[in-house]
């Protein structure tokens, strides 16, 4: 009986590590698309708005995102080897702490989404003649 709800304890902790893992490689898959996006906005940026402003916005972005990035590849190392090794419970503890990754990812976004915003309003201003 023991050894039963043992193995059942031991799925359920796979699965919510599995949960999790899932949920980062969406999260480092679209900051790795942000990155690209800011290579297209870099570009536009030294051929078209030319403001230094702009591009040293790109570069303070660029910086958060690849910090970001290497924070979420470290810990999606981390959860794999706890995935395939470990034995230390799912518990509260470990949701708090995937919750802070979640809350920074989302900051980055919504800085991410804010200087979108901004970006394409100053491109707005220039008409094709």
């Amino acid at each position: 009986m023991n050894t039963v709800l043992s193995h059942q304890l031991n799925q359920q902790r796979k699965l919510c590590i599995q949960k999790d893992l899932n949920e980062l490689n969406l999260w480092i898959n679209t900051l790795e698309f942000f990155n690209n996006e800011l290579d297209h906005f870099s570009v536009i940026e030294k051929q078209l708005i030319k403001k230094a402003s702009v591009s040293s916005t790109i570069q303070a972005i660029r910086r958060k995102n690849v910090l970001n990035m290497a924070i979420l590849c470290k810990y999606e190392q981390e959860l794999k080897t706890e995935y395939q090794y470990g034995k230390t419970e799912y518990d509260l503890n470990r949701l708090r702490f995937h919750e802070q990754k979640r809350i920074s990812y989302m900051k980055l976004v919504d800085e991410c989404n804010t200087f979108k915003n901004k970006f394409y309003l100053s491109l707005r201003k220039y008409r094709r003649e």
